[in-house]
């Protein structure tokens, strides 16, 4: 494994952990420099498509995933750790279902879903984006969701 600090690649495993989703995380430590660093190992899956609201198709991206909900709890008090285990249940969730092609509006739900329970306004900002929100009202309805009553 390459040191990405100083690209030797003479490192050593410090600590391992087997996840439940899909995922073998190793910490390491350059032999060089002395940092340390995380890897993640995944079990090669067969590709997810998304249909988009359009109809086109596009490869499942984790990634992008990752970087909707990171946006959405942005200046949160939510860990980048329990923003990782929600990318990993979602993509579990969604190689767990029958087919290999899923709609967008499937993942969007299932976010929102997860957000809800995260942090109530994370939810709020990727519902409004999620559901194209365009006045005050459509704030309004969701909040309405979230209050007690």
């Amino acid at each position: 494994m390459q040191c990405p600090y100083c690209l030797r690649n003479e490192t050593k495993v410090v600590d391992k952990r087997d996840g439940d989703n899909f995922a073998t995380r190793r910490r390491r430590q350059c032999i060089k420099c002395g940092k340390r660093f995380t890897t993640y190992e995944r079990l090669g899956n067969v590709d997810l498509s998304v249909i988009k609201k359009d109809g086109r198709r596009e490869l499942f991206s984790r990634e992008k995933l990752k970087n909707g909900i990171i946006k959405a709890c942005e200046k949160r008090p939510v860990s980048v750790e329990k923003i990782e285990q929600v990318v990993d249940e979602i993509e579990k969730e969604l190689r767990n279902k029958e087919s290999t092609e899923i709609k967008g509006t499937v993942i969007g739900e299932i976010v929102m879903k997860k957000l809800k329970k995260l942090d109530k306004v994370a939810y709020i900002r990727f519902a409004s984006v999620y559901r194209e929100f365009t006045d005050l009202s459509d704030f309004q309805k969701e909040l309405k969701t979230l209050l007690p009553r």
